[in-house]
Parts: structure tokens; C-alpha cells; sequence
């Protein structure tokens, strides 16, 4: 059984969640011994187990099927996660949302990472098996390295006892920057860092002018950053405080948890099942609520749930990972 992992335009990508995503799988899939190319002109496959949603990736699955290949749809993309996005997103979503029942409609097997995600599409009626396996997580990448974590606080000067609050995601207002920003407001004796880029062109003028520069001095937008710096980030800030409104599983809650770090993300359905809250992070669902949570976990008020959140990604490492997609590629080799 051979794999090839497709992924259409991997460098416009590959600062993203499914960019990680696409990293995950080729770990996962050596840690199982299944071998994998990423070779789209390399034809001596069995399955193709494709990540991405355009005119190629629709030409790559065609392809496929007329050879009598198994096709393997990872659906990292719902209409719901596409809204409040880009610009014009919510305008095009429900065509968004018919393109992507076409595409997925043509795999013998779906993956998506959440059990939320896999309840969505089922709701659109797609016919397709669907199978809930997380992106994974690389543990040993995100253990807590004093070097690392000095490199981080060297980079933005900060004081020994300066206390960082910070998040990593795309510039979209899905993800909940506005709320960051406002809520940095509030909060003016904390530092905020929100880490990620997103091309300016293609997201609104109010979240233009937010990064650039309508946001208070203790709001740092660094760009997207990556090695020593922002896994040092990960593990020497007080805490990751996530917002986003709308994730089919959210990678960078993943990174959070493997770095023993407190999270506070947005009580919202994606999380159900796996992050509980006061349990291995904590969760809230408005403004003022997260103001109180921020001062109480950063001031040492509320207990410190990294570690409880630490043996959560244990679960979800790459390892486990590679033994769920194993089980899913026999299962759909032995399927006429």
C-alpha cells in the first residue's frame, strides 16, 4: 500500500493549519512504516489522500478514479469555517459550500479532525463514509526548552517580569482578532501577541486597519514566525487565549496543550469531547468573561490546568495519529 499525499499550492498554504496539517501526516505515516510520496506525477499509488480544494486538486482526484484509484478526501474545510474569512467570503460561501459537497462526494472515504467537523458534513448529506482523526501533534517539538523560551523573550525585549498573553492564527475575523484586540484594551498592564500573516489584499479594511494601526501599544502583530521563537512563545507566555469563533479542530490549541501552557479558548461545539473546561483549559464565551478569566490564570487565582491540557495532546500525538490513518487506509483498500 503506497500513499500520495496531494497538497495544491503548498507554499501559499503552508502557513496555515492545513500546511501543518500536511506536515502531521507525513510524520504519521512514517511513524507507521506506510510509504507515502508527495509526487503528483508519481503514479505507482493506491491511495490518493488529498488536502486542498482547487481546480488541480479536482483534476488530481478525476485523474485518480479513472485509474481506479482509492480516494481519500481530508476535509480541513467546511462552509462554516470559510465565513468571515476573506474578503467576500460570507458573500460566496453558500457556492463554497456546493463546491465542496461536489468535491468531497467523489472520495471513498472522508477524514476531518473533529467529531464537530464530521457532524457538519453530515448535515450537508454527503454519502461519503466520514472518519473524525485529529491533525495530530508533534509532543517532543513543543516540550517547554529554556533557550527556546529565551530566544522568544529576547526577540521582543521583554521584561522578567512582564506578563504575555498570545495567540497565533490568520488576520481573520472568524478567528476572533477583533475581541484580542479589544479585550488588549482592557487590559493594558498585560502584553498581547498575536502571531500569523495574512496577504492584506485579501481581508477587510477593518481588520487591515486593526494590524496596521488601530490597535493599542501593548498589541504586538509580529508576522508569521516560525522555529525557536514561537515555540519558545508557546511555552515561556502566561498564556494562549484563543477566541475564534469557528475551527474544525484548531492545530494551535494542539501546540498550546503540547507545550504545558494554559489555553482559554471560545466555549464553542468544536472543542466538545476533548477540552473541558476548568478540567484541561479554560473556556468562555464573551468579552468580560475572558477579561476575568486572563487576570485570574495570569495572576495565579485560578489553578493552573497545563499539565491536565499536556496529557490531553498525549493523546492526540502524531504516533496515535499514524496508527488511525493506517486503520482507515486498510479499511477503504478492502472496499470494492
Amino acid at each position: 500500500m503506497k500513499v500520495l499525499l496531494y497538497f495544491e499550492g503548498e507554499k501559499l498554504l503552508a502557513k496555515s493549519g492545513i500546511g501543518r496539517a500536511l506536515a502531521h501526516q507525513q510524520r504519521a505515516l512514517t511513524s507507521v512504516g506506510i510509504p507515502f510520496t508527495l509526487d503528483k506525477n508519481d503514479e505507482d499509488y493506491d491511495i490518493l489522500h488529498i488536502n486542498t480544494y482547487g481546480i488541480n486538486s479536482m483534476h488530481m482526484v478525476n485523474k485518480a478514479k479513472r485509474q481506479g484509484k482509492k480516494v481519500i478526501y481530508h476535509a480541513h474545510s467546511t462552509e462554516e469555517d470559510f465565513r468571515n474569512s476573506f474578503i467576500g467570503s460570507n458573500q460566496l460561501s453558500p457556492l463554497y459550500k456546493k463546491y465542496l459537497i461536489n468535491l468531497y462526494s467523489r472520495a471513498d472515504q472522508l477524514i476531518t479532525p473533529t467529531p464537530y467537523s464530521k457532524e457538519l458534513l453530515e448535515g450537508y448529506g454527503i454519502q461519503v463514509p466520514i472518519e473524525a482523526i485529529s491533525n495530530g501533534i508533534d509532543l517532543d517539538k513543543y516540550q517547554p526548552d529554556h533557550e527556546k523560551e529565551k530566544a522568544f523573550r529576547e526577540y521582543f525585549q521583554l521584561l522578567p517580569d512582564q506578563k504575555v498573553i498570545i495567540s497565533v492564527g490568520l488576520f481573520f475575523e472568524r478567528k476572533g482578532i477583533l475581541d484580542f484586540v479589544e479585550i488588549a484594551r482592557q487590559l493594558p498592564e498585560y502584553t498581547f501577541i498575536w502571531f500569523g500573516h495574512t496577504p492584506m489584499m485579501t481581508i477587510p479594511k477593518q481588520i487591515r486597519d486593526l494590524v496596521n494601526e488601530d490597535h493599542p501599544e501593548n498589541v504586538l502583530f509580529p508576522g508569521y514566525i516560525k522555529g525557536d521563537i514561537i515555540e519558545g512563545a508557546y511555552s515561556a507566555a502566561d498564556l494562549f487565549f484563543f477566541p475564534s469563533y469557528e475551527e474544525t479542530e484548531g492545530i494551535v490549541v494542539l501546540e498550546a496543550l503540547a507545550s504545558h501552557q494554559n489555553v482559554l479558548v471560545r466555549d464553542i461545539p468544536v472543542y466538545k469531547g476533548w477540552l473541558s473546561n476548568g478540567h484541561n483549559a479554560y473556556m468562555e464565551k464573551t468579552n468580560q468573561g475572558f477579561i476575568e478569566k486572563i487576570k485570574g490564570i495570569v495572576d495565579g487565582t485560578l489553578p493552573q490546568l497545563s499539565e491536565a491540557g499536556y496529557e490531553t495532546a498525549k493523546q492526540k500525538s502524531i504516533d496515535e495519529i499514524g496508527y488511525e490513518l493506517k486503520e482507515v487506509y486498510t479499511k477503504v483498500m478492502n472496499t470494492e
